[in-house]
C-alpha cells in the first residue's frame, strides 16, 4: 500500500505548506489544545510525527478535501439554540443542522459507553468535513440519509489501494473492488464491524449521518484510546487514513470547530474545492434536486447562497464519483450489513489457579448479529483488569481475538501471578459498543497436590532422647516441583492416620526459639524444588507409636509415624 500513498502525497503536496502555516497560525491562537506540554521535552514529544497505525484504515486511504478553515474562526450565535435564518456571507464554514446534530448525539452517546475515551463531537467535524464536506453540504434527508450516495474511487490498485469486493456491491454497486462509503467514507469492509445504528431505526447504513457518525466515534476509540491524551488522538486519526497531510488537515479542522462555529441549513454547507488526488475550485452551489425513485443519480451541488463578498476564482467542477447503476425495476437501497448486536459468556468454566501456574479454563466470548445468528472475524478484545500481576501467555494484559465461524473468541491461556486474591477479566467488541462481558478470576496461595518422603530411613527415638534422621519430604503439582508453598506439620493424637487434625498433648515435639516445646508448626514453606526439611524432632519421657501429619497449601497431606522406644 505504501506505493499508493506516496502517490497520492506527491499529488497533493501543494497544500502541504498552506497546512503547515494555517497550523502555525492556530497554534499561536488562544484555541484549547488537546494536551498541553508541561516542558520543552514534553512538548517535542507531543509535536512528533507519529507512526501510521499498522491497522487497515477505515477509509481506505480514499482521497480527502486538502481545503483549509479561515485563521479566524466563526463566532457562536448568542443564543445558539435559535434556528439560523440566515447564511453567513464570505467563507461558509458552518455546519448542516442534521449533520451537527448527528456528530453531536454521537459525543453523548461515547461519553456513556466510553467514558475514558473523551470524544468531541468537533473531532467527528473535522473528520466529516475532509470526507465528504459534511455529506456534500448537508444533503441529507429528515432521518439523516444521504439524498445520493457519496463514493469514493474504485480501489482497484491505480493510485490507491488494492481491496477486493467485501460486500457484494450492496454498498458501493462494486463486485469486482471495494469504494468509500457515506459521509465519513468507510470501505465496507470497515464497516461489516464497524457499522453502527446511530438514529435507532433498527439499520446500520453507512450512507445515514447519524449511524456513520456513531461508527466513526467507536472506531476512534478503539484500543482503549484516551482522545485527550495527543499521542491517542494523533493515532485515531492515522487509523482513518494512513497520511501525515491527512492528520494535519483533521487537525486543523478540529481546532476551527473547538473554538466555535455556527450551523447551517440542510444544503446549506458549503463544499469543499480541492482533494487530496487533484487540485480544483469549488463550484457555486445549486438547488439539489432528489434522485428518481429507484436511480441513483450523480450528486449535484447544494442549493445556492448569498454571494461572498470575495470573489471566487474561476469555478471548475471536482471530479465526483460515479453512483452505481440502478438496478433495472428496483430499488438501489444497500441491504444492511449486520453488525454484532450481542456479546455473550459462551459458557467459560470456572477460572482459577493457583500461584505461578497457568489457568486451565479459557475466557470465551459469544458474538451473535441482531437476528441472533453467530458471527465469525469479529474482533474481540480482551483485558485483564484489577490489581493482579497475572498476565495473558507472553506477559500482555490486552489480548485482540477474531471470532471464529461459530462466533466464539477464546482468549489466550492466562498465567497466574503472584499476588494472590481476586481480578476481572473483561471482553469487549473493538469496533462496536454490545455490553461488555465480565468474568471474575482468581488466584489462589500456591499449591502442591502430592507429598512423598524423600527417603525411607526410619523416624525413631528412645524416650527424652532425639530423632535421628530428619523428615524430609517432597511437594509436587501435577507432577512438577511445587515451590514456595505453605506447609503446616502437626503432631497428631492417636493412632489413626485418618483421623481428624487433633494435636496432641504429649509425645515427639519441636522445639521453639527459646526451647521450649511445640507440636505443631503453620509457617513452613517448600524450596524452589518442592522441597521441605523440618526442624529436628524429640522425644519427652513417653513411649509408643505416635503420627506426624504435613500439609500443604492445596491439601497435599501425609502421615508419617514416629515410634518412640527403650534402646533393646
Amino acid at each position: 500500500m505504501a506505493p499508493h500513498m506516496g502517490r497520492r502525497l506527491r499529488k497533493g503536496a501543494g497544500t502541504t505548506a498552506v497546512a503547515a502555516l494555517a497550523v502555525a497560525a492556530l497554534s499561536a491562537s488562544q484555541a484549547p489544545a488537546v494536551v498541553h506540554a508541561s516542558s520543552p521535552a514534553d512538548q517535542s514529544a507531543s509535536d512528533a510525527t507519529p507512526t501510521p497505525t499498522p491497522d487497515a484504515p477505515a477509509s481506505g486511504n480514499s482521497p480527502y478535501y486538502t481545503d483549509l478553515p479561515p485563521l479566524t474562526s466563526p463566532t457562536p450565535p448568542v443564543a445558539p439554540t435559535a434556528p439560523v435564518t440566515t447564511i453567513p456571507t464570505g467563507d461558509q464554514q458552518g455546519i448542516p443542522a442534521t449533520v451537527l446534530d448527528a456528530y453531536k448525539k454521537a459525543e453523548a452517546a461515547l461519553a456513556t459507553s466510553r467514558p475514558g475515551c473523551h470524544l468531541p463531537w468537533q473531532l467527528l467535524g473535522g473528520i466529516g468535513k475532509v470526507e465528504s464536506g459534511h455529506a456534500n453540504g448537508g444533503r441529507v434527508d429528515a432521518n439523516g440519509t444521504t439524498l445520493t450516495p457519496i463514493l469514493g474511487p474504485v480501489l482497484d490498485g491505480v493510485g490507491f489501494a488494492n481491496i477486493s469486493d467485501t460486500d457484494g456491491g450492496a454498498y458501493d454497486g462494486d463486485k469486482v473492488h471495494d469504494r468509500a462509503v457515506g459521509p465519513m467514507q468507510f470501505i465496507p469492509s470497515t464497516w461489516a464491524t464497524a457499522g453502527r445504528d446511530g438514529n435507532g431505526d433498527g439499520v446500520n447504513d453507512p450512507n445515514n449521518v447519524y449511524d456513520a457518525a456513531l461508527a466513526t466515534g467507536y472506531y476512534l476509540c478503539a484500543n482503549g484510546r484516551d482522545l485527550a491524551v495527543k499521542a491517542d488522538l494523533d493515532k485515531a486519526i492515522l487509523s482513518y487514513n494512513q497520511s501525515q497531510e491527512y492528520l494535519t488537515t483533521v487537525t486543523t479542522w478540529f481546532d476551527f470547530y473547538r473554538r466555535g462555529t455556527h450551523e447551517v441549513p440542510d444544503g446549506a454547507g458549503s463544499l469543499p474545492g480541492r482533494r487530496s488526488d487533484q487540485t480544483t475550485t469549488k463550484q457555486p452551489p445549486v438547488t439539489p434536486k432528489a434522485p428518481p425513485k429507484g436511480h441513483a443519480s450523480q450528486p449535484s451541488s447544494p442549493p445556492a447562497s448569498k454571494p461572498s463578498t470575495k470573489p471566487d476564482p474561476a469555478p471548475t467542477t471536482p471530479a465526483r464519483p460515479t453512483p452505481p447503476p440502478a438496478k433495472p425495476g428496483g430499488d438501489t437501497k444497500p441491504t444492511p450489513v449486520p453488525f454484532p448486536k450481542t456479546l455473550e459468556d459462551a459458557g467459560t468454566k470456572e477460572l482459577t489457579a493457583p500461584a505461578g501456574a497457568g489457568f486451565a479454563a479459557h475466557p470465551t466470548a459469544l458474538v451473535k448479529d441482531a437476528s441472533g445468528k453467530a458471527m465469525a472475524g469479529v474482533s474481540v478484545r480482551f483485558e485483564i483488569a484489577g490489581d493482579t500481576d497475572t498476565r495473558f501467555v507472553g506477559g500482555a494484559t490486552t489480548a485482540t481475538v477474531a471470532t471464529e465461524a461459530d462466533g466464539r473468541a477464546v482468549a489466550p491461556v492466562l498465567e497466574a501471578g503472584e499476588k494472590t486474591g481476586t481480578f476481572t477479566v473483561r471482553a469487549t467488541i473493538v469496533t462496536s459498543a454490545p455490553a461488555a462481558v465480565e468474568w471474575k478470576a482468581t488466584v489462589l496461595a500456591r499449591q502442591a497436590d502430592d507429598l512423598t518422603q524423600g527417603d525411607a530411613k526410619a523416624l525413631t527415638a528412645v524416650p527424652s532422647g532425639e530423632f535421628a534422621n530428619a523428615v524430609s519430604l517432597k511437594a509436587t503439582y501435577k507432577g512438577a516441583a511445587a515451590a514456595h508453598v505453605a506447609a503446616s506439620a502437626t503432631m497428631v493424637a492417636g493412632a489413626d492416620p485418618k483421623a481428624a487434625p487433633k494435636v496432641n498433648d504429649k509425645g515427639p515435639y519441636f522445639k521453639d526459639a527459646k526451647g521450649n516445646p511445640v507440636r505443631e508448626l503453620k509457617d513452613l514453606t517448600t524450596d524452589a524444588n518442592g522441597l521441605l526439611v523440618l526442624p529436628k524432632m524429640y522425644a519427652d519421657g513417653q513411649s509408643g507409636t505416635f503420627l506426624l501429619r504435613v500439609t500443604t497449601e492445596g491439601g497435599a497431606t501425609i502421615t508419617l509415624k514416629l515410634t518412640v522406644a527403650a534402646a533393646s
